[in-house]
């Protein structure tokens, strides 16, 4: 809308609300060993809330932000300096230095109700003695070196884990197949034994058998003969015998040597009975 002011009373300026960056340049800083340096330039993204700029610019002046950011600024890098060694600074803790600013430039905006709100820290590394440079690259170069033997280290350990490896995996692969062979060739003999032992058993049923038909033939034929050696059949085995002989003999005896012949035939060949 409109607006009126009075001449040499009133004044106006224009205020940001939107990002913008301010650059904090030169910045000395004393580190706790008593070394120092500067850091060239922090950058800081900053925005104010549009309901805060009557209060912030009434409290604070149309320069508020040299308040609370430029000042602020050289305060924090101070403090942080003071407290840390020259490699924490320069080296150790550089990464963190950055969040630490936001985080303290917040907190304070937050207390006092600025409405500023800190959007992003940037910081440049520090500008340091040319002669502890010097120091530092030297320092940084042998750590490169340290770092690099201890990688090759590294590769030449591993190497030679692969290469143990390797050999203990074609080791237990060499085991395996040995053991591998060795149960097969057990299984071949266990098979070859079993052949044998079922030969043999082939073998002795069939001596058995043998046995057996011999023991059942010879049954046989003593069962036959025993039927055959009768009475009858002895004397007519008595006269063929008779019949056969070149020389007949003649007298009183004879029918007696018949008859005393043909019982001891029979006396001979009959079964003979056990007394109980």
């Amino acid at each position: 809308g409109w607006h009126t002011k009075y001449p040499f009373i009133d004044s106006m300026a224009e205020v940001q609300v939107t990002m913008q960056t301010d650059s904090v340049t030169e910045i000395p800083c004393g580190t706790s060993g008593g070394v120092v340096i500067f850091f060239d330039r922090i950058e800081v993204v900053n925005r104010l809330k549009a309901d805060h700029v009557s209060k912030t610019v009434r409290d604070y002046g149309i320069n508020y932000d040299k308040m609370w950011i430029f000042d602020k600024i050289h305060h924090e890098i101070n403090q942080f300096c003071s407290k840390h060694t020259l490699r924490e600074v320069f080296i150790d803790l550089f990464d963190t230095l950055d969040e630490n600013l936001i985080t303290a430039l917040q907190q304070d905006c937050n207390k006092h109700d600025t409405g500023i709100d800190i959007i992003n820290v940037r910081v440049t590394k520090p500008r340091i003695p040319e002669s502890v440079r010097k120091s530092y690259e030297a320092i940084e170069a042998e750590k490169a070196a340290l770092f690099l033997a201890l990688e090759h280290a590294k590769v030449v350990s591993k190497e030679a884990e692969t290469e143990a490896s390797r050999a203990r995996i074609a080791a237990e692969m060499a085991k395996s197949v040995r053991t591998i062979e060795v149960e097969k060739e057990i299984i071949v003999k266990e098979g070859v034994k079993k052949m044998k032992l079922i030969e043999a058993e082939i073998y002795l049923n069939a001596e058995k058998a043998v046995a057996d038909a011999a023991l059942y033939s010879a049954k046989l034929e003593a069962e036959a003969n025993a039927l055959k050696l009768t009475p009858a059949y002895l004397q007519y085995q008595t006269l063929r015998a008779i019949a056969n002989v070149s020389k007949i003999y003649f007298g009183d005896s004879i029918p007696k040597m018949l008859i005393e012949g043909q019982a001891g035939f029979e006396q001979l060949f009959s079964p003979k009975k056990e007394k109980l």
